[in-house]
């Protein structure tokens, strides 16, 4: 299968097309385009080989020159998004582009000595004065291939992480922001060399020969559907993989926490970059009975936040129109199903810009596809519960989510739910911010991945923590050959000594 973000390819549908040749010419990339990672890897593991691991001040050096790319170049990277997704809020992608990877490459130069030192271990009494230490070594080659839904940051992040951790990098761009990931190439291309840093932007052939190459750590961002082809082809190398997946991310509501309150914070999670984001939260659980009360709280808030979507500048756009399709089948397929739908305006005044107003399907059958697949988009369902029992075996009967969002206000109730509901990451009383915490790993669990970067675990992700252990004699001696043969009297003793401690 080719691999491409967010999909797969050939169609789920599965149904067989016939392709003209002139099609499949087009699909076919260049032969030097798939040569070429092959070189440019190969350049990069002779580099690694030939030099010794990068200082501390090169690797600040090479974090402090993406920071000022990004810095310097922000007006054209936010011009680049917006016509890439046709509209997208230029607040947004200042926010979530520019500032959180400036505030996260900040964060890693200025932690990077402490990362990079080696770390006290304890010694067996029986081995002293010996000393242990756990040391971070580079890896070797890193490769990173990207998503399209925060095409900037979702790049250079874990490309960071690996630069600060003294690796050279391959980094796979997604071909659905074509502008972005254009001014991107060109930008790494100019300020690095390709044997320390190199971008493509290639399609489905690129992507799947990208991550059959045998790298010493490979990060991928994107679907599950894909994320396993990722991680099968990885093996054949046993190449360590980090997977960050997404999935369904739920929000429960507990019965304490006021509903206008909630359906405030989830409408504004939702809408963000147009609900095209991983931890975006997917569905809702309220207390039965209070389904609807939530949804006209929900359009209320969409409504201050937006108050309208079609020809918004501020409202992001659904990327192309092969996803906006996707998303809106959801709810026509709810709709014949007979669950009830609340929009916040008429979804055909923003038709034509693919400016999807928040959508909220209340209850839609347990298996619609807007209950089993991941949304990636604004629509809503709400989903009424009986019991907490009801509500933790509905999240926890699916696939592991990447984030859980958790509204109460009492400590003990937040502390339950925290306790009896898996999920990757989790946030109390707030959506997805918690990703923005440069202090906390970030990564999930089972359908939503695993591995984690972010912080001091991302830099760990991609070292190779070497243990070494520094023995010192004592008059001539170490402990350790205290128990060489033949063996006497004293090797009797101390082995009796060692039974006991």
């Amino acid at each position: 299968m080719t691999i491409i973000d967010k999909d797969v390819t050939p169609a789920v549908s599965g149904r067989r097309t016939r392709t003209t040749e002139k099609q499949r010419n087009d699909q076919e990339p260049p032969a030097t385009e798939v040569t070429e990672l092959g070189e440019i890897f190969a350049r990069q593991r002779a580099a690694f080989a030939g030099t010794s691991a990068p200082s501390l001040q090169e690797r600040k050096d090479n974090l402090l020159k993406l920071q000022r790319l990004v810095e310097q170049n922000r007006l054209i990277l936010v011009e680049a998004a917006n016509a890439d997704f046709g509209t997208r809020a230029a607040f947004e992608t200042e926010m979530s582009e520019i500032v959180g990877t400036i505030s996260i490459i900040r964060y890693m130069r200025r932690n990077l000595r402490s990362w990079m030192a080696p770390r006290r271990r304890s010694v067996s009494i029986w081995y002293r004065p010996a000393k242990n230490r756990v040391e971070p070594r580079p890896l070797g080659v890193v490769g990173v291939v990207s998503p399209w839904n925060f095409p900037l940051h979702l790049a250079l992040i874990p490309a960071a992480t690996a630069l600060a951790a003294g690796n050279r990098v391959m980094l796979k761009v997604s071909e659905f922001t074509p502008r972005t990931s254009a001014v991107l190439k060109r930008l790494i291309e100019e300020n690095f060399s390709r044997d320390v840093f190199y971008v493509t932007d290639g399609g489905g052939e690129v992507a799947s020969a990208f991550t059959s190459l045998p790298f010493d750590h490979l990060l991928f961002t994107g679907s599950t559907q894909v994320g396993k082809i990722v991680a099968k082809a990885a093996a054949d190398n046993l190449t360590p993989v980090t997977l960050e997946l997404g999935g369904k991310s739920p929000v429960i509501v507990d019965e304490d926490y006021p509903i206008a309150r909630a359906a405030a914070t989830v409408a504004w999670a939702k809408l963000y970059n147009g609900g095209q984001v991983c931890i975006s939260p997917d569905y809702v659980l309220v207390p039965r009975g209070r389904e609807k009360e939530f949804a006209t709280a929900a359009q209320e808030a969409a409504r201050k936040l937006y108050p309208k979507a079609a020809g918004n500048p501020e409202y992001t756009a659904v990327l192309n129109e092969r996803h906006y399709d996707r998303i809106t089948g959801y709810v026509t397929e709810a709709k014949a199903l007979g669950a009830e739908v609340i929009t916040v305006e008429d979804p055909e005044l923003g038709r034509s810009r693919r400016q999807l107003p928040l959508t909220m399907i209340i209850n839609p059958p347990v298996e619609s596809t807007v209950m089993t697949d991941e949304i990636f988009g604004p629509v809503l369902p709400i989903i009424g519960y009986d019991s907490d029992r009801a509500a933790e075996d509905f999240v926890n009967s699916r696939s592991t989510p990447l984030a859980l969002y958790v509204l109460s206000t009492a400590r003990r109730r937040q502390k339950h739910w925290l306790t009896r509901v898996t999920s990757g990451s989790a946030v109390v009383n707030d959506m997805m911010v918690g990703y923005l915490q440069n202090d906390l790993p970030f990564g999930g669990r089972g359908g939503s991945g695993y591995g984690a970067y972010h912080g001091r675990e991302g830099f760990d992700a991609m070292s190779h923590l070497r243990p070494v252990m520094y023995q010192r004699a004592i008059f001539g001696r170490t402990g350790g050959q205290m128990l060489y043969p033949p063996y006497g009297k004293v090797a009797d003793v101390l082995l009796k000594l060692m039974r006991r401690i």
